[in-house]
């Protein structure tokens, strides 16, 4: 397999590892949106996270709470943005799951996670509640 995190897992190609656990490894961005911006990986390859059976998706949440609090304690910044791209159209450039951790502070010039996209194509309540229920429909 060719999977650039997978390589990091085998310890092919070197990372900037911040959390280690026998399932998932955490590292820096090495093109970070904002210092201390970290991936959080599970070992075992799967290309997007809806592709994850829901026990290890559990799991990977699971790491990246312990790498959140990790990233607030000792860079003392006052939240984080958390991030998963599932698939290309939704920017995974990387076909290996991973979910991003953003540390933030107050004034560091990034949006809510409404500044990603804005294509909705209705605020309307009753087309909200069609979609909803286009959702739930058995």
């Amino acid at each position: 397999m060719d999977c650039l995190f997978c390589k990091i897992v085998k310890g092919d190609i070197p990372c900037f590892k911040v959390y280690e656990d026998e399932k998932h490894i955490a590292f820096l961005d090495i093109d970070p949106c904002v210092d201390g911006h970290a991936l959080v990986i599970p070992k075992k390859h799967s290309n997007a996270f809806t592709e994850m059976p829901p026990e290890d998706a559990g799991a990977l949440f699971e790491a990246v709470n312990k790498v959140s609090n990790q990233l607030m304690d000792k860079l003392g910044c006052s939240g984080l943005t958390i991030g998963v791209n599932t698939y290309a159209s939704a920017g995974q450039t990387v076909m290996h799951t991973h979910v991003h951790i953003f540390p933030r502070i107050a004034g560091d010039g990034g949006g809510t996670t409404h500044s990603i996209i804005r294509a909705a194509k209705s605020s309307d309540m009753a087309y909200i509640q069609n979609l909803c229920q286009k959702i739930n429909e058995k």
